[in-house]
């Protein structure tokens, strides 16, 4: 299994309005992806801070996401009033329950 770690940082003020984005916008929109395993949205509610972590069965599903991924995260990035692009780092995940 893969995972893509998408951090934004937004406005703290706009964590609500990021929280709906993501349940009525992305997370429809991973469940149609091949090899999808779903996803994780963690929030630092002071800081305005959002790490997404999205799950993929293999590093070819992960890879075959990518476009997509990057149109979902420019529209989040916008949805949370951030200032700069996202960090967006890829991991292995070598052990899961």
């Amino acid at each position: 299994m893969f995972a893509r770690v998408s951090t934004i940082q937004g406005s703290p003020e706009r964590m609500d309005e990021g929280v709906r984005h993501f349940r009525e916008q992305v997370m429809p929109e991973l469940r149609k992806m091949a090899g999808s395993k779903g996803a994780y949205l963690l929030l630092d509610r002071k800081s305005g801070k959002s790490l997404v972590i999205a799950l993929w069965e293999a590093e070819k599903d992960l890879q075959a996401s990518a476009a997509a991924a990057d149109r979902l995260r420019a529209q989040a990035t916008q949805t949370a009033g951030a200032a700069k692009p996202p960090m967006v780092e890829i991991y292995e995940v070598a052990v899961q329950p």
